[in-house]
């Protein structure tokens, strides 16, 4: 899946209109083996079975029911894991979704979805543009959300049919070495040709040693920033297993600029700047259109009660979300925040404090 078909099925789901009827909102690991992730699971959908009332228990074992044809047939396709979301009723929904990264075992029941664990997804795992090259030959691939969307073959030349016919090895040499720097420099110009059509921020170059480090030596500047890791491969290495090291690379350093951006709200924070912290206020900042930049720590609001409130409205208004992994920094600031495209008009301020006022 790609990163843009992902963000409109967030969209479709924040802007679900709400009946009486409950809607599921279902995120499963199909690879684990995990007894107590299993027992959860059984002890969730008791625990809802047993508190819904007669009417929202029949469109919810219906709705349910979809969820468990779903997960019969994807078993057999091998996703790493699954989210869907269920309503039955007289305005029936469900969209099911399958990932190539982890989710975790989860599910709740309510008015609306619950999309915190998809936006997420979308921060932790967005997409990259790998080149995977040997002396031969490069792929230029595009890796959404842990899985690679598209792929660009360059085949070097042949050259050694010529040698001891109509070279000799110093003309072939010679000749190899221009080739070489060629084939580098094609590979770049589809590189950037790809990065900037496609707006991607992050490159990682995978390979054998002496032609990634070419590679990273000749990269422009402007390519150059955007380089998250350089890592040595084998020719024999399967797709998954050249995308799985490299996820890992772009995870971390997803994280440093997750730790990055808590900096600078600490700053903001600290010169009386574009920023708020706190539950009340970040949701005033988001709700009113404010906010530029939605700042969360991962272990803050457990239960995604707040969590996903706030990730709604900063989806519904276009603010960018940032999930931080482990800040100290954050946690002393409560867990959340967000900077401002400018500050929050005394009034939106006002109204937010009267409607907190018992």
């Amino acid at each position: 899946m790609e990163l843009k078909t992902l963000q409109e099925h967030i969209r479709t789901l924040v802007t679900l209109e709400e009946t009486e009827s409950p809607v599921i909102s279902f995120y499963a690991s199909l690879h684990t083996n995990d007894a107590a992730s299993r027992n959860f699971m059984r002890e969730r959908l008791a625990a809802v079975r047993t508190s819904l009332a007669k009417e929202a228990k029949r469109d919810f074992e219906e709705a349910f029911e979809k969820i468990i044809g779903f997960l019969s047939h994807v078993n057999n396709k091998g996703p790493l894991s699954v989210a869907a979301f269920s309503r039955a009723g007289d305005k029936p929904f469900f969209l099911p979704l399958e990932f190539n990264v982890p989710l975790p075992n989860w599910f709740v029941v309510g008015p609306s979805p619950n999309v915190y664990h998809l936006v997420e997804l979308k921060d932790s795992y967005h997409r990259y543009v790998v080149v995977l090259s040997s002396t031969t030959s490069a792929r230029i691939l595009e890796i959404n959300l842990g899985e690679v969307t598209k792929e660009i073959w360059t085949l070097r030349p042949d050259l050694r049919m010529r040698v001891g016919r109509t070279w000799t090895k110093q003309h072939y040499q010679h000749h190899r070495e221009m080739q070489s720097e060629e084939f580098i420099q094609e590979m770049i110009r589809i590189v950037d040709k790809l990065m900037s059509g496609g707006g991607y921020n992050h490159l990682i170059l995978a390979g054998q040693p002496q032609t990634v480090t070419k590679l990273r030596e000749a990269l422009p500047k402007h390519l150059g920033a955007k380089l998250v890791d350089t890592l040595n491969t084998h020719p024999s290495d399967s797709y998954p297993e050249v995308v799985a090291s490299t996820i890992t690379s772009f995870l971390e350093q997803e994280e440093r600029e997750s730790v990055a951006m808590v900096d600078r709200l600490v700053q903001e924070i600290e010169t009386d700047g574009l920023a708020v912290i706190g539950a009340a206020a970040t949701l005033t900042a988001v709700e009113t259109g404010v906010a530029d930049v939605l700042i969360l720590a991962r272990d803050y609001d457990p239960e995604l009660e707040i969590k996903d409130m706030l990730v709604k409205q900063a989806e519904l208004h276009g603010c960018t979300i940032e999930v931080v992994n482990e800040s100290e920094a954050l946690r002393n600031l409560g867990g959340v925040g967000c900077l401002l495209r400018y500050r929050i008009p005394a009034s939106a301020t006002e109204t937010a404090e009267q409607t907190a006022s018992p």
